[in-house]
């Protein structure tokens, strides 16, 4: 039974690694010139910050925590924006067109 703790403590502190390091690549990754930032890349890398978050608690003792913020209130407000976002709600909800009435004699 130590033997499988010890790999699956092994592969936990493995995985958090590379998330790490996937999270590093991408928010190198989308920064834009301008200051702007690429949607893409800013949504998969707080997606890959959140999967290590919660890895890390199970990773062994001694693995430093993620190099970025990672208390429970941001990873609410993270999935409460992944939320909107993905409904197109709140600040995330699109532009409608503006509605204009043509009169019945211009048709």
């Amino acid at each position: 039974m130590d033997d499988l703790a010890t790999v699956r403590a092994q592969e936990y502190a493995k995985t958090y690694n590379e998330l790490i390091e996937v999270a590093a690549r991408l928010d190198m990754l989308r920064r834009l010139e301008g200051n702007a930032v690429d949607a893409h890349a800013t949504a998969a890398m707080h997606a890959v910050r959140f999967a290590a978050t919660i890895l890390w608690p199970v990773t062994p003792e001694g693995t430093p925590p993620p190099g970025f913020r990672h208390d429970t209130a941001w990873q609410v407000q993270l999935i409460a924006n992944w939320r909107e976002a993905a409904l197109e709600i709140g600040a995330f909800e699109p532009e409608r067109p503006a509605l204009r009435l043509v009169p019945g004699d211009q048709q």
